[in-house]
């Protein structure tokens, strides 16, 4: 069996942007836009955690110019696959887990709020 039959990695996240992106170039030269995106858990616990934080993260030039115009608040859904990256530090191997995304888009404010009270 073809490991592309077996394996999949997608991702699709709507929640709401918690600072503006950021754009940072790497040491290959790559341009990366960096974001995250607040997201209510399914099911919080009585007295725990009722959001996640969800770092996302986007190469593609296209998406980097629309996340740009993206303001904290704004509600966006973005599809893609969770990625473990890694670097050298001074200290060693560093990694993050991060969503990379291959499209994203604003919710339209009428169905923002359909969400809410859903």
């Amino acid at each position: 069996m073809s490991v592309a039959v077996i394996d999949r990695n997608d991702v699709v996240l709507r929640g709401r942007l918690s600072a503006p992106a950021e754009l940072r170039t790497l040491p290959s030269g790559d341009d990366l836009v960096t974001f995250r995106l607040v997201v209510r858990r399914p099911e919080p616990r009585a007295r725990g955690q009722s959001v996640d934080v969800l770092s996302c993260v986007t190469y593609d030039r296209a998406l980097q110019r629309r996340v740009a115009a993206w303001e904290p608040g704004d509600v966006v859904e973005v599809e893609g696959a969770l990625q473990r990256r890694f670097w050298r530090t001074p200290n060693g191997t560093a990694s993050v887990c991060e969503v990379n995304c291959r499209r994203g888009r604003k919710v339209p404010r009428s169905a923002e709020a359909a969400v809410r009270t859903a």
